[in-house]
């Protein structure tokens, strides 16, 4: 019979303590990009910057709440596959879509 005991890692606190800080400072500069007007100046600044910041908690959270900085080999690669496919799917989603003419420029009308 196959044994099936793992050995498991303990994530010590101070680590959900920091990954709980980060994320409460990253919701707060979140907020204040939505407030601030920063397209007006550079273009679309607003969403590459939002998109940096949910990239970088989305990758804390799984990093750290999901323990894949602690798993093996092979689940980090299932992780970052993934992550591959997934950005592969988006762009054959927007190709279709920024390829496509024709498209409507008001609602309702």
């Amino acid at each position: 019979m196959a044994d099936h005991s793992s050995e498991h890692h303990i994530v010590p606190v101070k680590y959900y303590i920091g990954v709980f800080l980060l994320l409460m400072v990253l919701t707060a500069v979140t907020v204040f990009i939505a407030k601030a007007d920063l397209s007006k100046h550079w273009g679309p600044l607003n969403i590459i910057v939002a998109l940096t910041i949910a990239v970088i908690k989305a990758t804390a959270v799984v990093l750290i709440f999901m323990h894949v900085r602690w798993s093996s080999r092979l689940t980090q690669v299932i992780v970052v596959s993934g992550i591959f496919w997934l950005i592969i799917m988006l762009t054959f989603t927007l190709t279709d879509y920024f390829t496509r003419g024709g498209w409507p420029t008001t609602l309702g009308r």
